[in-house]
């Protein structure tokens, strides 16, 4: 991994990312044949351009790039789908993307899902499509004086995908309302900064940053734990939202589904495959992972991953809901949703969620 920065020096990295971060089309790198350009107009049926992230909960996808899934049962819908991929960090950024017509389905946390949703109604009408699977998220930091949030001082720095946007960002906040109240939800924001996970991940095992911990997710946070003597789980996702949650979604804008039906119907369909294949074979997953990623992860590792209880590949949103109400509750979304269904379009493989 990196070596570790010094505190100039991170601190420069975090403000040009965050001056970047501000123009919609400032991303990051593009991965196979997909680019990020200025907004296009509506496309034809048979198109359609996905923006992932960092992370072993984005296997899905890479299980439908790597298989051609969208392509498969595009042909089953009669349609030639030309599809493009981009990655990006941070929901911030992939918010920005999709509205300004870059890309047509964007991934990322529940928390940029119900934010765009709550921008948005009325106008582009952002909803989710499915969720990518069930993964508890840790904070790990390698301050041994942390033990729980009480711990943390202004001398630490919590590194997480897009300050007070991304679900790692909404999670600590309502784990910060449990342990001080709903008035305290946001007092951890000020020792919060966006960075990408393998730049985090980087600060956590190496140390000599300001970065003490890191709200990550697998393989991350795995990588950390075993890299660092001195790292540790702070909490868990799971534990702060009351069980095995989704984290991370799939959105689109209410025009790209009703005009590429198909399309979208293929797409759907890849992502209902991908997790019964990654459900199934668990190894062949994670060799699909490695390779997919040229990623330099123990197998042993990664394996250990996917086959752990608490993961479920499963494209139904999971316990989402707990979240949404806490975003109302203290001003961070305006509308107020009455159940999921308000933030995810309706489909019949995805009914059973929550």
């Amino acid at each position: 991994m990196a070596a570790p920065y010094s505190r100039s020096s991170l601190l420069g990295r975090l403000r040009l990312r965050a001056g970047r971060r501000l123009t919609a089309l400032a991303v990051a790198a593009t991965v196979g044949t997909g680019a990020l350009a200025f907004a296009s107009p509506a496309h034809a049926e048979g198109q359609i351009r996905i923006a992932e992230q960092f992370g072993v909960v984005y296997l899905l996808l890479n299980v439908a790039r790597e298989q051609q899934l969208i392509e498969k049962h595009g042909q089953k819908q009669g349609v030639d789908i030309k599809v493009e991929w981009t990655r990006l960090s941070g929901g911030s950024a992939v918010n920005d993307a999709l509205l300004s017509g870059a890309i047509d389905v964007g991934g990322a946390g529940v928390g940029p899902l119900l934010t765009l949703w709550d921008r948005t109604r009325g106008k582009q009408n952002v909803k989710g499509i499915a969720s990518l699977g069930s993964f508890p998220y840790y904070l790990v930091s390698n301050n041994p004086k942390v033990k729980t949030l009480a711990d943390f001082t202004e001398k630490d720095r919590i590194a997480v995908p897009a300050v007070t946007v991304s679900v790692q960002s909404r999670v600590l906040q309502l784990a910060a309302a449990k342990q001080w109240g709903d008035k305290a939800f946001n007092q951890l924001d000020k020792w919060t900064v966006a960075m990408p996970h393998p730049e985090a991940a980087s600060a956590i095992i190496n140390g000599g940053t300001e970065v003490t911990a890191h709200f990550a997710n697998p393989p991350f946070q795995e990588q950390e734990l075993a890299g660092n003597p001195n790292a540790h789980i702070v909490l868990s996702s799971y534990d702060v939202l009351g069980g095995p949650s989704s984290s991370t979604v799939l959105y689109a804008t209410e025009k790209f589904r009703n005009d590429n039906p198909k399309t979208y119907r293929a797409f759907v369909d890849a992502l209902a495959e991908a997790a019964r294949f990654a459900t199934a074979n668990p190894e062949a997953a994670a060799d699909l992972y490695i390779r997919a990623n040229k990623a330099k992860i123990d197998r042993t590792l990664l394996v250990g991953i996917l086959k752990n209880p608490q993961v479920q590949f499963r494209i139904a949103p999971q316990n989402t809901f707990v979240l949404a109400e806490f975003m109302h509750r203290v001003g961070a979304i305006r509308n107020q949703p009455k159940s999921w269904q308000d933030y995810f379009f309706a489909d019949p493989v995805t009914a059973q969620g929550s």
